[in-house]
């Protein structure tokens, strides 16, 4: 049975692609990371998915690096998460300097330690271009760079890499996936707030999709 350890933040697209793994038939090791986010709620909603699915499931705390981060409206206060559709601008402000290097290196590590196979994480091919650890160059080169990290080679899986929002939906209804367990919202509240860029995302891919968006928004 194929091992792999995934990047699991509680959102939609890591747990269609953590309910896409078990429905392979694979032994899942699911990894959350809590890196001073505002938005630690998701990290509740990724223990619930977890027991769920009945896949072991851990926190690695990081939060001793989020003053390295910097001005950022994900794990800084002081800037307010900006809202309505992504606009460069605007997106520049959620970036968490090399957040996915640091969470992919982390996973590896575990995934080394556990002699599984591969990493995966929901990379899929609507993550904008201005995010650029979302890149599949970036993605590509740390794959060859984990491979050579161990004497056990690990790789780094993106199954979603073709597939856009909608399409990732589309497979979790397929999947049976219980979409209202998940978190998207950058603000943190107790409920998806409905105004950030995430929320946004999250209701045309709903939306587009076809499908009943179960989430209560505030609005």
């Amino acid at each position: 049975m194929k091992r792999t350890v995934i990047i699991h933040s509680g959102g939609m697209d890591s747990t269609v692609l953590l309910a896409h793994l078990v429905a392979e038939g694979r032994e899942v090791h699911a990894l959350s990371v809590d890196y001073g986010q505002r938005h630690r709620r998701e990290l509740v909603a990724a223990a619930v998915i977890c027991a769920h699915y009945k896949v072991p499931h851990r926190i690695a705390d990081l939060r001793g690096l989020t003053p390295l981060f910097g001005a950022n409206a994900l794990t800084d206060s002081h800037i307010d998460v900006p809202e309505g559709h992504y606009e460069e601008v605007s997106m520049t402000a959620t970036v968490v300097p090399n957040r996915n290097m640091l969470l992919i290196a982390t996973a590896a590590a575990w995934a080394m330690s556990l002699k599984a196979t591969s990493v995966a994480y929901g990379a899929h091919g609507g993550d904008h271009a201005i995010y650029p650890d979302c890149r599949p160059a970036f993605a590509d080169a740390l794959d060859k760079a984990i491979r050579l990290a161990d004497w056990h080679e690990v790789s780094l899986e993106r199954p979603f890499v073709g597939m856009d929002k909608t399409a990732i939906v589309k497979r979790g209804v397929e999947l049976g996936v219980p979409f209202a367990l998940t978190w998207s919202c950058y603000v943190g509240g107790d409920k998806h707030c409905g105004k950030c860029g995430t929320c946004v995302e999250r209701k045309e891919a709903f939306l587009r999709a076809g499908v009943q968006d179960p989430t209560p928004y505030v609005g």
